[in-house]
């Protein structure tokens, strides 16, 4: 739509942010069976600008599920002249589930079944360490998943 491009007729960043967070919004409800919200955007690549009238897909899957909080892994594909998807964008959102008052709730983990199911969901553990650590909520000693990076 054009109200929704720059300049150079390309969708607008925050537009697909937005798209990303409700494709996610969704994955992260359906698994949790919760009231969702959006915790953090933890990465965006924007790698590919998508022109005006591309058909845009986008996936975002639970990569892992905590106590309360999820990492929704979002893929974003456009169409090429010949029909063929290209990866354009990715990112990663965390949600938590809450209640009906607003209070985090607890949600069942998940079990990652393809090979890049698996990766994600072993290199949550370690993005969700480093935010923490950023954070200043876990102590850098107690980062096991990060540490054992460099060990």
């Amino acid at each position: 739509m054009p109200g929704e491009t720059n300049a150079l007729n390309n969708l607008f960043g925050g537009e697909l942010l937005a798209r990303m967070d409700r494709a996610a919004s969704i994955s992260a409800k359906r698994h949790s069976e919760e009231i969702v919200v959006t915790s953090s955007v933890n990465h965006v690549s924007f790698g590919k600008a998508i022109p005006i009238g591309t058909t845009v897909t986008i996936e975002a899957k639970v990569s892992r599920a905590f106590t309360t909080s999820m990492e929704v892994y979002i893929d974003v594909w456009i169409d090429d002249d010949k029909g063929e998807k290209i990866k354009a964008n990715e990112a990663i959102y965390t949600f938590v589930a809450v209640d009906k008052n607003g209070r985090p709730t607890k949600i069942d983990k998940i079990l990652p079944e393809t090979e890049q199911e698996k990766k994600r969901y072993d290199a949550a553990l370690r993005r969700k360490q480093l935010s923490l650590v950023l954070a200043g909520k876990l102590k850098a000693d107690d980062a096991t998943e990060l540490k054992a990076l460099f060990s």
